[in-house]
């Protein structure tokens, strides 16, 4: 009977358990930033010692042995999306990572690289990186780090990352097979910047092209830059690209509005309950103030690209082309705590010029917001605009007078469906596996050098019948993937052109290659050519 009743409570410890662990994280978080001269006459203190004598039962009489460490974390975001989607714990390591993406930069060697048959391949050097200052070149391949073999050791990106990357000024000793040599490199790491802006080049009829991927501290200028080089060849009208960016840093964004907005205009406002109402203004050092633009979204186009899109769409100074953007508008504010974590709390919500809040509706349930893509998906509304669920009590007026909508996200003005006929489920397999990347980067191995720019390749290169073949044998010797008999071979041809000039130019060239093909590009030129 005794032992029964001992299961039988231990059994409910069990199912209590995550409620405790939060209950206990609640008690924490209020210690840590509500202690004071006085505190341990408070209830708050009889509270947290109550916690304490719970966690110690918990601990002794658990069924299964516990990691407290990775069960205290999870606990922490639970009770955090308890409060908002939004809000988020980052614990110690992976904060350096975090900050790394915000600044911009970080401490490497400088070498863009894949993993190829579970070795690490350089598709690119960055220029004047330490890599190319050690004499390292795309093509080599890595296969021993301070001695260690690292080829064929199914190591991860991450576990590869951690150990090419470092402080600056520090040394990392590597050996490199190159045309069957293994040759030993000496290579003293520096900051290396995080390009945010992956894309810009001409159109036609003095159209350019720009795509940021993200918004970290050195996105806008970065995006100065392009834009300097793009009207040094003629740029007269602007396609600016904000898919599938989730975000970042609220002042580059706010400083490339900026660029388009005449002086003492509003961009964005701020507010919650303990954060006070704060507008930021346009100032009067645009240099796009006359330049047409044309902003594209979709619903993974989030946060500080919202800012962006709503802001340029609400003062008429823009034409939003896409789908509904993901609707995050909540204002993030980074409290560090004692042990080197992190505590990202929402303190107040973004709104659009014309007052809308960006961010979309959320409950208390975490995995029903996260999953609203899906419902997104089901719902029909990325294939039409009439499937889109919208609010006439949510209708606001830009100074012109066009109707722009709220209720979570920013509204294009001009809808374009998702197009699910670009791939098939046989290409989709193959781009998860790798294959596109492992034959372009086997396939330029001689052939660096063979064109001059990116723009000669892409009037001169042909993939013919015969490089197709290559490629479907290649698939068949190294992948077990069954090919589809009914793949359009035109489409497979466009994707392998598309990668071969990746392996050269990086991510400029890929979206290059592909833009006659791209169905919001092709409208936004359509817009800007009128």
């Amino acid at each position: 009977m005794y032992y029964k009743l001992k299961i039988f409570r231990m059994n409910k410890l069990k199912l209590l358990y995550p409620f405790l662990l939060t209950v206990f994280l609640a008690g924490g978080i209020y210690i840590g930033y509500r202690i004071s001269p006085g505190f341990e006459n408070t209830k708050g203190a009889h509270n947290y010692n109550k916690i304490r004598d719970i966690i110690e039962i918990l601990d002794k009489n658990y069924v299964d042995t516990l990691n407290a460490d990775e069960l205290f974390e999870s606990t922490i975001e639970e009770l955090l999306h308890k409060l908002d989607p939004h809000s988020a714990y980052i614990p110690k390591e992976d904060l350096l990572a975090s900050k790394e993406r915000m600044e911009g930069v970080f401490g490497g060697i400088g070498v863009r690289f894949f993993l190829l048959r579970d070795t690490i391949s350089i598709t690119n050097v960055v220029q004047g990186s330490p890599s190319m200052k050690a004499g390292l070149l795309a093509g080599d391949q890595i296969i021993k780090i301070e001695g260690k073999p690292v080829a064929g050791q199914k190591l991860s990106n991450d576990e590869i990352m951690k150990r090419l990357k470092g402080q600056p000024n520090t040394i990392v000793n590597v050996t490199i097979l190159r045309n069957g040599k293994q040759i030993a490199k000496k290579i003293i790491r520096n900051l290396i910047p995080y390009h945010s802006v992956s894309a810009s080049y001409m159109l036609e009829n003095g159209i350019g092209y720009v795509k940021i991927d993200e918004f970290s501290r050195t996105t806008a200028d970065e995006f100065k830059d392009a834009v300097a080089h793009l009207q040094a060849l003629g740029m007269k009208k602007i396609v600016l690209d904000l898919r599938n960016n989730g975000g970042g840093v609220l002042e580059s964004a706010v400083r490339i509005v900026d660029e388009f907005l005449p002086n003492r205009k509003l961009i964005v406002t701020t507010k919650g309950k303990n954060f006070p109402k704060d507008e930021t203004f346009s100032t009067s050092f645009g240099e796009l103030e006359n330049t047409p633009v044309v902003v594209i979204i979709n619903e993974s186009s989030a946060s500080a690209s919202e800012i962006v899109a709503g802001a340029l769409q609400d003062q008429d100074r823009a034409v939003i082309v896409g789908r509904r953007s993901f609707g995050k508008g909540l204002v993030q504010q980074d409290i560090p705590l004692n042990d080197g974590s992190n505590l990202r709390l929402v303190v107040a919500r973004y709104y659009t010029p014309t007052g809308r809040c960006i961010q979309k509706p959320y409950s208390e349930k975490y995995e029903d917001y996260m999953k609203e893509y899906y419902d997104r998906y089901e719902s029909g509304e990325l294939y039409s605009m009439d499937s889109v669920k919208i609010a006439d009590s949510l209708k606001y007026y830009t100074p012109k007078g066009k109707v722009v909508y709220g209720g979570g996200g920013i509204y294009p003005d001009v809808f374009i469906p998702l197009d699910s006929m670009a791939n098939s489920w046989f290409v989709a397999e193959i781009y998860y596996k790798g294959v596109f990347q492992a034959f372009a980067f086997d396939y330029v191995r001689n052939k660096r050098t063979k064109w001059s720019s990116m723009y000669e390749y892409k009037r001169n290169f042909i993939v013919s019948d015969q490089l197709i073949n290559e490629f479907y044998s290649y698939l068949d010797k190294n992948y077990n993937i069954v090919r589809d008999p009914k793949q359009d071979v035109k489409r497979l041809k466009e994707i392998l052109k598309a990668e071969i000039a990746r392996q050269l130019w990086e991510e400029n060239a890929y979206y290059y290659m592909n833009y006659e093909l791209d169905k919001e590009v092709k409208k936004s030129i359509e817009i800007l050519s009128k």
